[in-house]
């Protein structure tokens, strides 16, 4: 009788694991469905939540807007979303969740440099093609040897870039001479943006007069603000995220630091202007990706459809989004099939895809080869000042 048992069981188990591989290939993207089904890999909480909300926000209108003209292919793309909860551990996980478990055609995420490299592996290893709209770290799409990340690509301009932007900016613009940083040091980001500025600035002519340095989640920065402050530099440059450099502009102004202040993308978000308080935010400038004052035609139409679908003005990260939603339903129509391979293939060969933040094409190491959007705070109001081409 146990003997009997044991064999049901044993051929019940077998076919059950038969009939789950059937239904769930992996790395094909539709299987026998209608549907081509998309990784979204965000941080819908923790603490750089508004960056992943507002990317997926951007995304689901494009897809919305692409399923309702008849989808791509001849099939509707169906988004599987998941919360890395803005950790990079957990980035990793859902990485190989979506790769191996999902039947994704690409990966789109995570929103921060960090959670994107953490997010990296299982991709490779799957050979599903990992997009990023915000991963602006110069070795997303190079490994350290310098090599070409096979499966991976970006939509955004790298720090390297950003850095070099904001100096040439602080030398010209502002007519600038000596300059102080304050950067996170527990971010790549923050410390590609510090070394490419100071690279740029003093091969200008300028002279970086001080380095100094915060942590993520601090909050109180008077000491190193007046360390600086004394020092009277022409500029102060901060790369870091919304959270501590609202903290750091508001304090900075309170003890009457009034020096112009730089960054780049990081301080996108409208907690930002929450944090520092409208009163401070002025004489602020950084790298961006978009601005709401454009007035080409596509932008127009994209600001009045995120604000009819969300009821509030959409931001640089909801155009990143929208536009990353779009690039990915470009290169599956001239792949021809929901194939990653034949995919990954078309993300690299993308030539003048033109998108709400700007028309792009590839280069050989899979970073888009696009223009920056200089903003400047005026009260609080992110004002658009110019735009400047990569040389």
């Amino acid at each position: 009788m146990k003997r009997s048992l044991f064999i049901i069981f044993s051929l019940v188990l077998v076919l059950s694991l038969v009939a789950g591989c059937g239904s769930s290939p992996a790395g094909g993207g539709t299987g026998d469905s209608d549907t081509i089904r998309v990784g979204l890999n965000y941080e819908l909480s923790g603490e750089v939540a508004t960056y992943g909300s507002n990317l997926t926000d951007g995304i689901e209108l494009a897809v919305e807007e692409i399923n309702a003209a008849g989808g791509v292919l001849g099939k509707q793309i169906e988004l599987v979303k998941v919360d890395n909860k803005s950790e990079d551990s957990e980035a990793a996980n859902v990485s190989a969740r979506l790769a191996t478990r999902e039947n994704v055609i690409a990966l789109l995420g995570p929103a921060t440099s960090g959670n994107t490299k953490a997010a990296i592996p299982a991709a490779t290893q799957n050979k599903i093609p990992l997009i990023s709209a915000s991963a602006t770290a110069d070795d997303i799409t190079i490994d350290a040897d310098g090599n070409v990340r096979e499966y991976v690509f970006k939509t955004c301009y790298s720090d390297s870039f950003q850095g070099v932007i904001m100096a040439e900016f602080a030398v010209q613009d502002l007519e600038s001479k000596n300059a102080a940083i304050l950067g996170d040091t527990t971010s790549d980001y923050a410390k590609g943006l510090a070394k490419a500025f100071k690279e740029t600035y003093e091969g200008a002519g300028g002279t970086i007069i001080a380095e100094e340095a915060y942590q993520a989640s601090e909050t109180d920065f008077k000491a190193v603000l007046t360390n600086l402050k004394g020092m009277d530099p022409d500029v102060l440059f901060v790369p870091g995220y919304y959270e501590e450099v609202g903290l750091i502009i508001r304090q900075a102004r309170e003890m009457g630091f009034d020096v112009p202040i730089l960054g780049a993308d990081g301080y996108e978000s409208p907690k930002l202007i929450e944090i520092a308080g409208k009163d401070t935010l002025n004489d602020v400038y950084y790298s961006s990706h978009y601005s709401p004052m454009d007035d080409a035609k596509e932008v127009v139409s994209f600001k009045e459809s995120f604000e009819e679908k969300y009821n509030k003005e959409a931001d640089a990260f909801n155009a990143l989004g929208y536009d990353l939603a779009y690039f990915l339903k470009d290169a599956l129509e001239r792949a021809g099939e929901a194939d990653t391979e034949k995919l990954r293939e078309a993300l690299a060969a993308t030539e003048e895809f033109s998108g709400v933040t700007g028309s792009f094409s590839m280069d050989e190491f899979h970073n888009p080869v696009k223009s920056v959007t200089i903003i400047e705070m005026k009260e609080g109001t992110p004002t658009f000042l110019k735009k400047l081409d990569p040389r």
